[in-house]
């Protein structure tokens, strides 16, 4: 496992500069938490008290629909997963995050996250972008969903995100991108070069 205080410095890099200061309460706060293949971070009715930072490996979050499993969204090293609604709420969610890979995440606490907000401008402006940063990324997989045909999905997540593709089942990758397996596997056949 990685320094936490290395980790603090990723997520800031990434979401939002931080003072030493700053670099040193994210610090602080961070959980280490080492999943397996095939285990999950969260169970369906689970309250979601973390956000994930994933140092290592990819998680996926997916819930069930009529008796399907359904993948809602991929993180892998660099990332952070949070089931937004039961964090905010702290209510139980009806979504999964599983371990795709052997990994290693760190938890940013609920209680400690916005008992922090309160005082400390830093992290909660930091908050706020990672906030902004997983709406955004949510409501740009919607519109896919929603005006893309199946080969313009497929490209896009190619172009925009290729460790899903290279590490992720295949049939995870199709639930994402809302289509069959074959036709993922038809979509894939056209494109390659």
């Amino acid at each position: 496992m990685t320094d936490k205080r290395d980790i603090a410095r990723e997520i800031a890099r990434r979401y939002c500069t931080l003072t030493p200061k700053g670099i040193d309460v994210l610090t602080d706060m961070l959980v280490p938490i080492k999943v397996s293949k095939g285990e999950r971070l969260m169970k369906e009715g689970d309250v979601c008290k973390y956000m994930y930072y994933v140092e290592r490996g990819m998680v996926r979050q997916f819930y069930y629909k009529g008796g399907r499993d359904v993948t809602e969204h991929f993180s892998y090293e660099g990332r952070i997963v949070i089931c937004i609604e039961s964090f905010l709420k702290q209510q139980p969610s009806r979504l999964i995050v599983e371990a795709l890979e052997n990994s290693v995440v760190y938890g940013i606490p609920y209680d400690v996250l916005t008992e922090l907000v309160d005082t400390d401008k830093e992290i909660e402006r930091l908050y706020r972008k990672i906030l902004e940063h997983a709406l955004i990324s949510s409501q740009e997989h919607a519109d896919s969903q929603r005006f893309e045909n199946a080969t313009e999905r497929y490209m896009r997540l190619l172009k925009t995100k290729p460790e899903i593709v290279l590490r992720a089942p295949m049939v995870h990758v199709a639930s994402f991108l809302q289509m069959t397996p074959e036709t993922l596997s038809r979509v894939r056949a056209a494109h390659v070069e």
